[in-house]
């Protein structure tokens, strides 16, 4: 799917380096298709490499693809340069009277604090209930999946005895979901978290299903009955280092921290991480942007409900 994204983002050149089919605004405007539009808010302190993650994920397929990118107002990034965010990024007040087709909310590194003591909740619950008329789908990623299934759903998160961290094998509830489809029968898929969901709860919801299981990491994939919510547990997107470097600066903090799980070969540090989550990761984002985004959503997003 080509994104068409700022030509001077970080992320442009390096999907580009990768063959991935980034547009520029003069040939997207001469193509006589709507483009998907496409909301990233992204809570993570790494900015960059999350938008590059999420933007390889949207790319390479027929389709245009628009992607704006949104931050809290209310919570100033410390690991990006402000002239980053004030160039490619928008706020909530700036996008509020918008309409998109689909929304992505990233994780971030608060899960271990109550919901109503990060400091943007306020604003994020806004932005969660906004997204109720003004997007069709959403895609809700690690904390940003616990905190939209609390704030719709008041499905509540609890703390772990030991981190989930590493790579872990998962199995489809729901072979016939077309969110699933395509892929194995097991598959693969990262996860870094010191919280999880439970399956008990989620049974109180009526809205709500599971669609992927981890019998060592537990609740992977949700979505709601219209297939308008989605929630994971997991960081399919992240690259073939990210565990390894949340594992060694951890270590260099010189926090107590396992080996990620079936990560590096042979659990040896010093040898680089098979990545056996891409094709899960591609497949599964697909076949939301397919199903979920670009069947489903009207042509003129002003009569969107």
């Amino acid at each position: 799917m080509p994104i068409k994204i700022d030509n001077q983002l970080p992320a442009h050149r390096l999907l580009e380096m990768e063959n991935v089919f980034v547009m520029s605004e003069s040939r997207a405007d001469k193509q006589d298709i709507r483009p998907l539009k496409m909301l990233l808010l992204n809570l993570m302190p790494t900015k960059i490499q999350t938008e590059t993650q999420i933007l390889r994920l949207l790319s390479n397929s027929p389709l245009q693809v628009e992607v704006e990118l949104l931050q809290t107002a209310t919570h100033q990034a410390k690991n990006v340069s402000p002239e980053h965010m004030l160039k490619f990024y928008k706020v909530f007040d700036e996008i509020k009277d918008e309409r998109f087709d689909g929304l992505i909310v990233t994780g971030a590194p608060v899960e271990q604090m109550e919901f109503e003591e990060v400091d943007y909740w306020p604003e994020l619950c806004k932005i969660f209930e906004w997204s109720n008329k003004n997007v069709y789908s959403t895609f809700h990623i690690c904390w940003g999946a616990q905190a939209a299934l609390y704030y719709h759903y008041g499905v509540p998160k609890y703390l772990l005895d030991k981190k989930v961290f590493g790579v872990f094998p998962h199995r489809s509830l729901d072979y016939f979901h077309p969110i699933m489809r395509g892929l194995d029968d097991e598959f693969m898929i990262p996860h870094s978290r010191h919280t999880e969901i439970r399956r008990s709860d989620i049974a109180l919801v009526k809205d709500l299903q599971i669609l992927s299981y981890s019998d060592m990491a537990g609740v992977q994939l949700l979505s709601d009955m219209d297939c308008r919510k989605f929630f994971s547990t997991g960081h399919f997107e992240y690259d073939r280092d990210t565990l390894a470097k949340e594992y060694f600066r951890d270590l260099d903090k010189g926090l107590d921290i396992d080996i990620p799980y079936n990560y590096f070969p042979d659990n040896d540090p010093k040898r680089t991480p098979v990545m056996n989550w891409r094709s899960t990761a591609n497949l599964m984002f697909t076949n939301w942007l397919n199903y979920f985004v670009y069947q489903r959503t009207p042509y003129d997003l002003s009569t969107l409900m």
